[in-house]
């Protein structure tokens, strides 16, 4: 009995086909500069970063900008009184601003402070506390401090040139207008938040400085002491401009110091 015929194996031809294909060569990585041999601090290099936007901001804002500026300024003014209660509807036909950018800016100011959102009854303006004012001032003093000696490291000529000016700005305008003083000042803090190249510190500082306008707002009628505020801001001012970083933060600290015994003496002006 003959065997029987071994089967063919099947060739399957998607698999057993050889496909010659040409490898391209491999691209060679460009050359890697060499690490930094410290860590990022205090002296090392910065990576580039673009300049500070000038003191007047290009182009106009958004209208939820527009609406928490405004809001704001009322509450400083205390023309929308601490305690006081608003429906979104009143806001917004006093400000001529749409509903949706007025909610917007609620959420906003809630969040630094000054005031606070009611559900179903509408927004409430926070009351003026000494307490409360004073543990905002111990978190104010340590960022103060520090945007003043990163800015006095970082900024450029043309900021430093700038910031002179204004601190001769600031301190001519002790005979006016209070408001206007303030004003300015808000926009030269701005601008050296942005001169320190820090956007978070510069993002933690802007309440505690919007609810000190309130509290300055409320009592430098009885204090009579513009001239002296103004002072300790261009001493600062100065400090940075010259990139005098240790005179920057020491100006900073007695700046606090004044800060903070104006709100103690309020108190004693209570009593």
């Amino acid at each position: 009995m003959s065997p029987l015929p071994r089967p063919k194996p099947v060739r399957n031809r998607r698999t057993a086909a050889t496909v010659r294909t040409e490898t391209p060569a491999r691209a060679q990585p460009p050359a890697r500069a060499h690490p930094r041999r410290h860590a990022f601090g205090r002296d090392a290099a910065l990576p580039e970063v673009p300049p500070a936007p000038a003191l007047g901001r290009v182009g106009a804002p958004a209208l939820a900008d527009q609406a928490r500026a405004q809001l704001e300024e009322l509450i400083v003014k205390l023309e929308l009184p601490p305690g006081s209660v608003w429906s979104e509807l009143q806001l917004s036909e006093r400000l001529g601003i749409g509903r949706t950018p007025v909610r917007e800016a609620l959420q906003r100011l809630e969040a630094d402070h000054l005031v606070r959102i009611l559900p179903r009854l509408g927004v409430q303006v926070t009351e003026i506390n000494v307490t409360q004012q004073l543990l905002l001032l111990d978190v104010r003093r340590v960022l103060e401090r520090l945007i003043a000696e990163n800015a006095a490291r970082r900024a450029t000529p043309q900021e430093r040139e700038q910031l002179l000016r204004m601190a001769d700005t600031l301190e001519a305008m002790v005979d006016g207008d209070v408001l206007k003083f303030l004003r300015y000042h808000y926009e030269i803090k701005r601008f050296i938040a942005d001169c320190a190249r820090n956007p978070f510190a510069a993002a933690a500082i802007a309440p505690t400085h919007a609810m000190s306008r309130r509290f300055y707002f409320l009592h430098y009628r009885r204090a009579h002491d513009l001239p002296v505020a103004a002072r300790h801001h261009a001493d600062v001012i100065r400090a940075i401009a010259l990139g005098e970083e240790q005179r920057a933060g020491e100006a900073a600290e007695a700046l606090m110091d004044y800060v903070e015994q104006l709100t103690r003496d309020t108190v004693t002006l209570k009593s």
